[in-house]
């Protein structure tokens, strides 16, 4: 029989670190966002170094093999099989069936070689699948002789997509993609680190990181932030608007980040990006950004909130043409570069991931 006692339920769990916000759980040479200097880094090298100089393909190399090159190739002819009426299902759907159809095996028994061609070729499937997915079922393919005269990885996505590349767009999308292809430990990139531990085959790995990056707290922020800046030209003032929100309890989407204690790097780099772009929103974030940050900084003068990756994530994919419900799987377009980095990083490692818990419930009588 379990003990109703208070005191038998009385466990000090001070050493219990909810969420693992805080704990250390590797050590990694593949990026380090700095939070009090508002940078990030890949390998090293500063993302505002990348963008605009390097294409996103290579960057994929620089993430994944520590060089430029030969990066990620172009994607094979594969045709999305699935198509639920949600992106994110369609593609994560997609790619689970690369490794029953491709004959890939379990990371425990291949090598590192092996490894990194299986990653390459399904990560370029995802931008493949999510092309697709933008161009909806009732239109036919854009045939591949046309997508195949393009000169990049994003180019390919667009014409895939549309059947035509503005090149503004496209230097918009590489910019997007190289700003969001790694971002250190969070919860989908840890989620293919512990499925990698376990020897699973790689697709499992970003399918499952695919799976955690679909929820509204980790990749799903860019439509909400639309939202917002709707709301606020419907009303016409800012400020008002914003105080609204916190009135109510509410959080001022698309500001303050976990990791940033001042802007975040990728916010100044995506502003520049949409600026060819003649985005009828652009002014009007640049102006909801100022208010929100006068108002939080009064508010909460301890706790720097400051526009993240996601402020102005949200102003390029709606410029390009994307629909909000495509916001989510573009993203993970872009992330697949970190996911396959870190999957080759902790297969070398040979350890499973298993953290321990503490029970703090029930317990026999005495």
């Amino acid at each position: 029989m379990a003990s109703t006692d208070s005191a038998a339920k009385a466990v000090d769990t001070s050493d219990v670190q909810s969420g693992l916000e805080g704990v250390i759980a590797f050590a990694t040479e593949i990026a380090e966002p700095d939070r009090a200097g508002g940078a990030l880094r890949y390998r090293g090298v500063d993302i505002e170094d990348l963008v605009g100089v390097v294409p996103f393909e290579q960057v994929w190399g620089l993430l994944v093999d520590g060089k430029f090159t030969p990066g990620l190739p172009p994607a094979e002819p594969h045709p999305l099989s699935v198509r639920s009426g949600d992106p994110r299902v369609d593609v994560q759907s997609a790619l689970a069936m690369l490794a029953p159809e491709w004959g890939f095996e379990q990371l425990i028994d291949i090598s590192d070689e092996e490894a990194r061609d299986n990653l390459a070729r399904s990560s370029v499937m995802a931008l493949s699948f999510v092309a697709q997915s933008a161009r909806g079922a009732g239109h036919p393919p854009i045939p591949q002789a046309e997508i195949d005269l393009a000169s990049s990885i994003p180019e390919r996505f667009l014409i895939r997509w549309r059947g035509e590349a503005n090149p503004d767009h496209v230097k918009a999308i590489d910019a997007y993609w190289i700003s969001a292809a790694e971002h250190g430990m969070n919860a989908s990139t840890f989620t293919a680190r512990v499925v990698t531990s376990t020897g699973s085959d790689l697709v499992s790995a970003v399918v499952a990181a695919i799976g955690a990056l679909k929820g509204p707290l980790h990749g799903g922020a860019p439509g909400p932030v639309l939202d917002m800046l709707d709301a606020v030209a419907a009303t016409g003032d800012a400020e008002t608007w914003l105080l609204g929100e916190l009135a109510a309890g509410r959080r001022i989407m698309g500001m303050g980040h976990r990791v940033y204690r001042v802007r975040d790097p990728r916010a100044a780099v995506l502003e520049l990006a949409v600026q060819p772009l003649a985005s009828p929103r652009l002014a009007l974030a640049r102006d909801v950004e100022r208010a929100a940050a006068k108002i939080l900084r009064e508010r909460k003068p301890d706790r720097p909130l400051a526009a993240n990756v996601e402020f102005y994530t949200a102003v390029l994919l709606d410029a390009v043409g994307l629909a909000r419900e495509q916001f989510t799987p573009t993203f993970a377009v872009g992330r697949v570069a970190g996911w396959s980095a870190h999957v080759i990083e902790q297969r070398r490692t040979g350890r499973l991931i298993r953290p321990q818990s503490r029970y703090v419930g029930e317990r026999p009588a005495a």
